[in-house]
């Protein structure tokens, strides 16, 4: 029966889809078969939501071979979260990538991009699902090797640059993460996560086992982007192609959030996790570094696609910042700012990439005034603008507030005064934006409305759900709000 098959048939579906896009060889079929398998994804993580809101959890012995001797998938409520999100925003992005990737890649590799965004979907499924460490391993590095390949297919050189820094700081991350998966298996025998975290419990604390731990933070911090080992995601998400750009905003980030909370929560346990060397005293201090640097640096900026980088940085500020409150509230809050984030960004990297596509540059100094000519493109930009700002009504103000009360509960006063500031600086950065595209006259070196391309409707569609999606989380919150809680709640009293 397909029900019982859905946790495989997640990764299955876009890996056996992969080398199809391949040979098929054709950039509209390449297209067409992403976007279906998307689809498919995106309904099987549904399915897959709704029986474990029956079933609490459903767990898919690979081959028959029963853990700890084989590998396990694992679906809970944060798993089947997860996958609705990613599958989700795939579909978004795929559904308005068209012209885009015609346009930002030559047309002898577009097939080849497709084939790698499917890998990538692979990879990100496959590190939400598998309930094998090493198996983390292998799907964290599908998505990576991936992903600079997606990077690398930009026409703009400087693409090359930012796939090879990636690579770079990607390769020292997945080696701190197998070295840790090692030692792991050196302590307790075992590679199945529950059954890991089991042997983990009746363990002695040893230097050994503290190693491991201190080397997977700092593997998923480098991979997760955050703060101060973001320094891959700048150049990455600035010059790689805006498509590419849009998805690795609204999911890469915020699958390996997911990877740390899982680590953290279901296999070392949160009492060890933070009382371990103060460790939430060292995430707080990344989470405050993350807000505020992030959003200074976004102020500086005159390209749209790198003040949305940093912006990003921030925002996985205020995603570490939940986590490290160590409460309940403040574990849901994290859980409803990766949702909310995920579409919020998403939005904005859309609008960003319907503006370069129309007047071939990201320049702040070079759109005076085009609101005039697009103005159905920049009211969708304010409404994902207002949404990260924090503004009433939107899906952010929801984050922001969850994140508020959590700080308060805390009595972390300190933190309420960073997310205000930071929302501060967002208004800076987001109105720099909406006051040149709508206050500034035309000058001389003003872009134009390119004329020659063909209209990319379907992105505009993809923008237009995405912008209701910000403001339908921001007024019913059952999904991102109640869902969240359940999940922390679930984690935090396992």
């Amino acid at each position: 029966m397909i029900i019982s098959q859905l946790p495989v048939l997640q990764v299955i579906l876009p890996l056996a889809a992969a080398p199809l896009c391949a040979i098929l060889h054709h950039r509209i079929l390449a297209w067409a078969l992403t976007l279906l398998v998307s689809l498919i994804s995106l309904c099987f993580s549904y399915m897959l939501l709704n029986q474990v809101l029956i079933e609490d959890t459903i767990t898919y012995a690979m081959g028959g071979w029963v853990a700890p001797w084989g590998i396990e998938y694992y679906i809970d409520k944060l798993t089947a979260y997860m996958l609705l999100i990613v599958n989700g925003i795939t579909v978004l992005v795929l559904l308005g990538a068209r012209e885009i990737v015609e346009s930002d890649i030559a047309s002898d590799r577009i097939y080849l991009f497709y084939t790698a965004f499917l890998l990538n979907l692979t990879g990100l499924l496959g590190v939400i699902t598998t309930g094998d460490a090493f198996n983390l391993f292998v799907f964290i590095e599908i998505a990576s090797l991936s992903s600079y390949a997606m990077i690398s297919l930009g026409r703009d050189k400087r693409s090359l640059y930012a796939a090879f820094k990636y690579l770079i700081f990607g390769t020292v991350g997945a080696s701190f993460i197998l070295i840790s998966v090692g030692l792991l298996y050196v302590v307790t025998g075992t590679l199945n996560i529950a059954d890991l975290s089991q042997q983990l419990t009746n363990t002695e604390n040893t230097p050994t086992i503290t190693t491991a731990f201190v080397f997977f933070i700092i593997g998923i911090g480098i991979k997760a982007a955050i703060f101060p080992l973001h320094l891959w995601l700048p150049d990455a998400y600035t010059y790689s192609p805006s498509i590419v750009s849009t998805f690795l905003a609204g999911t890469t980030t915020k699958v390996f959030i997911y990877v740390l909370i899982r680590f953290i929560y279901s296999l070392y346990g949160y009492e060890f996790s933070f009382f371990t060397e103060s460790f939430h005293y060292l995430l707080m201090l990344s989470a405050s570094g993350a807000i505020l640097y992030g959003s200074y640096l976004a102020i500086k900026q005159d390209s749209l696609k790198r003040i949305l980088a940093y912006s990003s940085i921030a925002q996985i500020g205020y995603m570490v910042l939940g986590i490290a409150l160590i409460t309940e509230l403040g574990l849901m809050a994290s859980l409803v700012h990766i949702l909310n984030h995920a579409f919020i960004k998403v939005g904005l990297f859309l609008a960003v990439t319907a503006i370069i596509y129309s007047y071939n540059t990201d320049s702040i100094e070079k759109l005076a005034g085009i609101a005039k000519t697009s103005p159905f493109i920049f009211a969708l930009f304010i409404i994902s603008g207002l949404s990260l700002i924090g503004a009433p009504l939107t899906s952010g103000f929801i984050s922001k507030w969850y994140l508020i009360k959590a700080s308060l509960e805390a009595d972390y006063w300190i933190f309420v005064s960073i997310i205000v500031i930071s929302s501060v600086m967002a208004i800076i950065y987001i109105g720099r934006i909406i006051e040149t595209a709508y206050f500034k006259p035309s000058v001389k070196q003003t872009a134009t409305l390119d004329l020659d391309k063909k209209r990319p409707y379907l992105l505009f569609l993809s923008l237009v759900v995405i912008s209701f999606i910000n403001i339908y989380f921001g007024i019913e919150t059952s999904l991102n709000v109640d869902m969240a809680s359940q999940i922390a709640n679930e984690l935090i009293n396992k």
